[in-house]
């Protein structure tokens, strides 16, 4: 089995994937992405999350842009997939591929397009973590998927050697400290809300899976620096700056206003697969006037 030794800390973007004006795959440009997050200080890469349009996209793509963000961080830091089947065979079969073609960790979502109860939960993720031996990132997204990995679940997963952290999108900062309680070190705690991500770092998150740092990832980057040693000040100052383009990151046309936002800083392209299509009149502006004023107020600040 792999080693499951993954360092929980630092950012670690839900990549976009890079797209044509088509919706074909543009894995040049996911590289380029890759590339510039790395530059960005950023501390592991998760390809294929919700922004990177996981479910837009076939069995085959999946593993083409896996391979090419594999290919972009040539070992530099751990590149994760994330696992969104709509079946427990199916994602446990998409396992074993991501380990064979060199990831180091999973993201595991739910079985999508079902709202699973605790013991079918609880066998999903057990099934799929069996499966290989790669790392797990428990994906917990309930207001998204009806699924909610509550700290009881995780209790009764304890036994998994490879579920080694949850990413916690539940949208009640109270869970950091509840899962601390019930368990303990036992998981990694791994913010998964832009917009709470100072509130999870009071709380001892050391990690985050941030969309919008696909945009800014070195103040993203600084600011869990600044968590991290404690300079609150500093820490609230470039929060309150990033805060209106993080909440971008928790409405349904995040993968959109990521991507836009994105194309501004010259990371990547806007083009997106149908259904989503790309932003026009006030949403279009609406993002380009918060990107503008983000720009605008990162530098009045101090270093």
């Amino acid at each position: 089995m792999k080693s499951t030794g993954i360092q929980w800390t630092g950012v670690f973007p839900a990549v976009t994937t890079q797209m044509r004006e088509d919706g074909t795959l543009d894995l040049e440009a996911t590289r380029r992405c890759v590339e510039r997050l790395i530059a960005g200080g950023v501390s592991g890469l998760v390809m294929m999350g919700m922004v990177g349009e996981n479910s837009s996209l076939r069995s085959d793509e999946k593993l083409q842009v896996l391979q090419a963000g594999l290919e972009a961080a040539a070992g530099r830091v751990p590149v994760l997939s994330g696992v969104a089947e709509f079946t427990t065979a199916a994602a446990a079969a998409y396992a074993r591929d991501c380990e064979r073609i060199g990831a180091q960790g999973l993201m595991l979502f739910p079985a999508i397009g079902y709202k699973s109860d605790a013991d079918e939960t609880v066998a999903h993720y057990r099934s799929v973590a069996g499966a290989s031996g790669l790392a797990v990132l428990i994906y917990n997204n309930p207001v998204g998927y009806g699924v909610d990995v509550t700290p009881e679940v995780l209790a009764r997963l304890a036994d998994c050697p490879t579920l080694v952290a949850i990413k916690e999108e539940s949208y009640d900062v109270r869970r950091v400290t509840d899962i601390h309680n019930l368990l303990g070190d036992r998981y990694a705690v791994v913010c998964g809300v832009d917009d709470l991500v100072l509130e999870s770092a009071v709380l001892g998150v050391t990690a985050w899976v941030s969309g919008m740092a696909n945009v800014y990832p070195e103040a993203s980057t600084r600011l869990l620096q600044l968590a991290a040693r404690g300079d609150w000040e500093k820490a609230r100052s470039l929060y309150r700056v990033l805060t209106p383009l993080f909440h971008l990151d928790t409405e349904v046309k995040l993968v959109q206003y990521i991507k836009l936002a994105g194309q501004l800083k010259g990371q990547g392209r806007e083009w997106v697969r149908a259904p989503r299509l790309p932003l026009v009149g006030e949403q279009r502006q609406r993002v380009e006037r918060i990107v503008a004023e983000t720009d605008r107020r990162l530098a009045t600040l101090a270093d």
